[in-house]
Order: structure tokens, then C-alpha cells, then sequence
């Protein structure tokens, strides 16, 4: 991941009333809807991300892909709903998650509330930025310039710029 963020813009308490989503934006991973679920998983393993973007077919944005719900898809719903099974499961209950995802895309895992989501345009204000995720209840959001996907913004670093002293 290389980051693409404009660190002087984040240095005064006037520069960050008037930050822009572009100001924060970064490179960010993306995979398309019909990627490999077990391949995004170990992305979001290996990178520590809080999350994926997905495109649809014409490189747009079209979800994001929390972590948490890889988590939730893996897990068997009886351990879900009974969390005293966890520990009984134990390392066959972890080769069961894996094989859960086998087979399946990006797209058979996207949760119903997090596709179809507005991506924040460039120009956007920073407060309008965390209010869209708030709503969404997502770790990030695709940013959009021109019509093109421009980077994401991370809610820790929205934070971040947020908290900049």
C-alpha cells in the first residue's frame, strides 16, 4: 500500500476545515466482485486491513468488504449464536472455516448493506466523509475523482486527520 496523502495540508486547525477527501485519500487494495473469497481473505490477512474495496466489472466502486464479515461468513452460525462452542471446535473448527470460503467469490460474501455504497468524491468535506461512513457503518469508503476511483479513506485515518494537532 502506498499512501498518497498530502501531510502538510494536515498541519493547522485551519488547513483541516478545509481538507478535502482527495487530502487524505490513499492507495488502497481492491478486488473486483468476482475474485477468489479465500484470495481477499489472505489479503486482508497479510496487509492488516480493516477492510476491502471491491469494483464491479467497470472499475467502478461497488462495496466494501469488511474483515469482520469474512469472520462471519467463516464461522458456523451455531458457533456465532453460542460462543462457549468456539473453544470445543478447536484447529478442525479452523480448517472448516477455511473450506467455507472455498469456492465462493467476493461477491457470494459481501454483506447486502455494504453493496451498492456512494463513494465520497474528492472534493468532499471531511465531515461529510464521516458521515457517510457512520451511516454505512463501514471502515472505509472509495474515493472518487472525475469519475474515476481516486483512493479510500480509512476510518483510522479519517480519525487521524480528524485528531491532528
Amino acid at each position: 500500500m502506498t499512501c498518497t496523502v498530502d501531510e502538510a495540508a494536515l498541519r493547522t486547525r485551519t488547513d483541516r476545515q478545509n481538507m478535502r477527501a482527495e487530502d487524505i485519500a490513499e492507495d488502497f487494495p481492491i478486488v473486483s466482485v468476482d475474485s477468489d473469497a479465500v484470495a481477499a481473505a489472505r489479503m486482508l490477512a497479510e496487509h492488516s486491513l480493516p477492510g476491502l474495496l471491491v469494483i464491479d466489472a467497470s472499475g467502478k466502486p461497488y462495496a466494501v468488504l469488511p474483515a469482520f464479515e469474512i469472520l462471519r461468513f467463516i464461522l458456523p452460525r451455531y458457533v456465532q449464536d453460542d460462543l462457549a462452542l468456539a473453544s470445543v471446535l478447536g484447529e478442525s473448527g479452523a480448517d472448516q472455516a477455511t473450506q467455507n470460503l472455498a469456492g465462493k467469490t467476493v461477491g457470494d460474501v459481501l454483506p447486502d448493506y455494504l453493496r451498492n455504497v456512494p463513494s465520497a468524491d474528492a472534493r468532499d468535506g471531511l465531515m461529510k466523509v464521516a458521515a457517510s461512513m457512520a451511516k454505512l457503518r463501514s471502515p472505509l469508503i472509495a474515493v472518487t475523482k472525475d469519475g474515476r476511483l481516486h483512493g479510500a479513506i480509512t476510518a483510522s485515518r479519517l480519525l487521524a486527520a480528524a485528531l491532528k494537532s
